[in-house]
């Protein structure tokens, strides 16, 4: 007898929460930045540092938790990492040092390269194959985005950096909400009684690693883009806007909630346009869209930060979907540099965005994000779809 669809569709729902509580902590390293310069006067280099620390070893790194995840399924990475990732963001704010501050921020960064690969596999599992369903998973990330700044202003308004331990509870609940999915999951298991619903992910055809290079070097545009925006625009925006902290949270949580409903949308703009041009048609708006966040004054910059949100993120799931079926047979390092690139590529450039603000203006480095969408759009240009005959 087939299972009911709510108990089918009841793993993905679990999944996506947790993703909720692990996408977080990638948020709150950028929603801590403007408590670092506050109480502990670091400079806008110091800062982004930060930012990098969280996002090197994750970069390097998860493209490696996807390799292992394709020879052998990792599902226990799923608790494990959650908790890894909390427990870093969470001691940041007491560590005692610049030093301590970056190491634990980094083992934060692991525990979020250690999650993503294993959990875009498994969501492709829950999901079927099917592009809004992964849609819905990614949302659950992009909703952790969004709700770090109000979390980290609520817990700094506590007790300021000092009251950072109170972030590990999202990763208390991450950690239970992955064992539960599991659970769930593993009647679908092939062999199991629902085995069909485990092929999705089963290797098929042949792996195009040319069109996955392009896909990715457009993704790490994205990434770049994206992060250097989360790092700066709450220390940004009140400048531009003659308000004060609460203005750059703000902007920082549109740029977040702003991608909750631009992935959802994604899949569904996928399902009737095709996912490459919904994809290009992102980055084409994208462009614009973070020149009227640098350049634009008031209150009108708010609704850039909204643009800019929906090009950057409408592609997000997309990216994931279109990097697995290129490379069918190594969906975990798909996932793992596709879905991993796409937030810990962009720290890597962001000492170098810092420094240049420190020299010049946070205006001035600012302005080179603005072509970075054009050159990924030059990337996407020669794709197919993945199966198309050439």
């Amino acid at each position: 007898m087939p299972e009911p669809r709510a108990a089918r569709s009841r793993p993905l729902t679990l999944l996506s929460v947790g993703h909720a509580c692990v996408d977080v902590y990638q948020g709150a390293v950028a929603a801590l930045v403007p408590y670092f310069v506050a109480e502990r006067a670091y400079s806008y280099a110091a800062a982004s540092g930060v930012v990098l620390a969280a996002s090197l070893l994750s970069s390097v790194v998860q493209p490696l938790f996807g390799v292992l995840t394709d020879r052998r399924p990792l599902p226990w990475l799923l608790p494990v990492s959650t908790l890894a990732a909390g427990a870093g963001v969470a001691l940041a704010g007491v560590s005692g040092s610049y030093a301590a501050t970056l190491a634990v921020v980094a083992l934060s960064g692991v525990g979020v390269a250690a999650y993503h690969p294993e959990a875009a596999r498994v969501a492709r599992r829950a999901s079927a194959g099917s592009h809004t369903a992964m849609g819905w998973f990614s949302l659950g990330g992009n909703l952790g985005f969004a709700t770090a700044p109000p979390l980290v202003a609520a817990v700094a308004a506590a007790g300021g950096l000092r009251a950072s331990p109170l972030l590990v509870l999202p990763a208390l609940a991450g950690a239970v909400l992955c064992a539960a999915a599991l659970r769930a999951l593993r009647p679908y298991a092939p062999g199991g009684p629902a085995a069909g619903a485990g092929a999705a992910g089963a290797p098929a055809g042949r792996d195009d690693w040319a069109s996955f290079a392009r896909l990715t070097g457009a993704v790490v545009c994205r990434s770049v883009v994206f992060v250097g925006l989360s790092a700066f625009v709450a220390l940004y925006v009140p400048g531009r806007t003659a308000g004060g902290a609460a203005a750059g949270t703000a902007a920082l949580f549109v740029l977040y909630l702003g991608g909750a409903v631009g992935t959802v949308a994604g899949g569904r703009l996928a399902s009737r346009f095709g996912r490459l041009p919904v994809v290009r048609w992102s980055y084409a708006l994208a462009g614009p869209a973070v020149a009227g966040v640098v350049f634009a004054p008031g209150p009108a910059l708010y609704v850039f930060v909204a643009l800019t949100s929906a090009g950057l993120y409408v592609p997000f799931s997309l990216h994931i979907t279109l990097g697995q079926d290129y490379l069918p047979r190594h969906v975990g390092t798909a996932g793992g540099v596709t879905l991993g690139l796409a937030v810990s590529a962009g720290g890597l450039a962001g000492p170098l965005i810092g420094a240049l603000a420190d020299a010049t203006s946070l205006t001035v480095a600012l302005s080179p994000l603005i072509v970075l969408p054009a050159v990924g759009l030059l990337l996407l240009g020669p794709l197919r779809e993945p199966g198309a005959p050439r």
